[in-house]
């Protein structure tokens, strides 16, 4: 504990953060709960939960927008499909990484995932400059196919060098 009896909890919350948890951690270590910043941990343990939903909304958002590139950025997709394929996988990480974490937040995705397509269907639309007719309205792909690491909407001819 920081021993400055002098700087109280919520103004050591606002003067050093990470001394401030890491006084939290041993209060809360040493059971001494009526020295806890209850205010500010409370709020600390709100932001997490709030954090990985942005995070999780974000990585959706994106995931939908490179499928767009995928299939509808044709000028662009023989000199950045290997770079798009790689994106793809690592929001998939991610997003698979938050729900082993918090499985409960599945359902949370779910509910997001039509949202999220429609923002990515309008920055793709609004960087693309392209007509709105040119990208469905509706997904014409499962949130399961968005997260299945071996699914794309879109794959390469095989070659014909094989």
């Amino acid at each position: 504990m920081s021993g400055e009896a002098n700087v109280d909890s919520t103004s050591l919350y606002d003067a050093d953060y990470q001394l401030w948890i890491d006084d939290t951690v041993a209060y809360l270590q040493s059971r001494n709960f009526d020295a806890l910043d209850l205010e500010n941990l409370i709020e600390e343990i709100e932001s997490l939960g709030r954090s990985d939903k942005r995070s999780l909304k974000s990585y959706l958002m994106r995931l939908c927008e490179h499928f767009f590139k995928l299939c509808y950025w044709e000028a662009e997709r023989d000199r950045c499909l290997r770079g798009w394929s790689l994106e793809i996988t690592n929001f998939r990480i991610r997003i698979s990484t938050i729900l082993e974490d918090s499985p409960s937040l599945k359902r949370y995705l779910e509910e997001s995932f039509l949202a999220e397509y429609h923002n990515a269907r309008r920055i793709f639309l609004k960087a693309g400059s392209l007509k709105s007719s040119t990208i469905p309205e509706q997904p014409w792909f499962t949130l399961e196919q968005a997260l299945d690491h071996d699914w794309l909407p879109w794959q390469p001819a095989p070659s014909d060098n094989n």
